[in-house]
């Protein structure tokens, strides 16, 4: 299950379950509600985003390649959980 803000509702969502058979949830902000609304599972993403970018080799896009910043990611998240494991 993926959640993702109404940024990416569209085609994504169908092209998702049809790829990978993963079901693509779009988190909505109420329309009668101004200003800023807490949004069920968005504070996830964000969450992650911040332990993320807690790296210096995250804090700006300093890889040529695509891969080797895919990397870096995984490296953070494996040392941020092994530091949990400890």
């Amino acid at each position: 299950r993926i959640w993702a803000d109404a940024g990416y509702q569209g085609s994504l969502v169908v092209w998702v379950q049809e790829a990978f058979a993963w079901l693509l949830d779009i988190v909505k902000r109420n329309k009668h509600v101004t200003g800023f609304q807490l949004l069920p599972k968005r504070w996830i993403v964000e969450r992650t985003f911040a332990w993320i970018c807690r790296y210096r080799r995250h804090s700006k896009d300093y890889e040529r390649l695509n891969q080797t910043s895919e990397a870096m990611i995984h490296i953070a998240m494996i040392r941020l959980m092994l530091r949990r494991l400890a």
